[in-house]
């Protein structure tokens, strides 16, 4: 039995954005933002409820400042106590999974979605995505950015403006573009 074109983005193969499924996921995910980013001015107990219809998981006391950017939103899973800024962007094509209590700052980007390398791969309009993990406790800078694949460590920082391109060891400060682990002070 062949997998559906959400199926292959489930399982981290590459798939076809353009599957009427995955189209109407997209377009549910764009109507959800709407809402979501129009309650600005609620309580935070109002947007954790429009949280909860959209997101995969969202812990005690998780907050998402809007405006907020999504792929689906049902990939994304956070922790307790998790604390998105303004302007955060989230393209969860594969799962994204924010550990308790981690803060992340203004216009920080997350990436699943992937690109082949191949461009006939590409021209046929095939995606994929690689997971992203962000430990308990981080601290990760506005403006950042994660790339596909990545996991951050437990209590890691990471620096405003960074480019994360590669994984980041728990208690680590990761700072530039690329970002660099920078040695621990004694």
């Amino acid at each position: 039995m062949s997998l559906s074109e959400k199926q292959k983005m489930l399982a981290g193969e590459a798939f076809s954005f353009g599957d009427p499924e995955i189209q109407a996921d997209d377009a549910a995910a764009r109507a959800w933002m709407v809402r979501f980013n129009a309650a600005l001015a609620e309580p935070a107990s109002a947007r954790r409820v429009l949280l909860a219809e959209q997101l995969g998981a969202v812990g005690e006391g998780a907050v998402i400042r809007p405006p907020f950017h999504c792929d689906y939103g049902y990939n994304i899973r956070l922790g307790k106590g998790v604390f998105l800024n303004f302007n955060c962007v989230i393209l969860d094509v594969a799962g994204v999974t924010i550990g308790d209590g981690t803060q992340i700052g203004p216009a920080v980007q997350i990436y699943t979605a992937d690109h082949p390398r191949d461009p006939a791969q590409r021209s046929a309009g095939l995606v994929f995505g690689r997971p992203v993990s962000i430990g308990r406790n981080v601290w990760i800078g506005g403006g950042a950015i994660i790339l596909p694949g990545v996991t951050i460590g437990d209590d890691a920082i990471i620096g405003a403006g960074s480019v994360v391109t590669r994984d980041v060891p728990a208690g680590a400060t990761a700072v530039g573009n690329p970002a660099r682990v920078l040695a621990p002070h004694h």
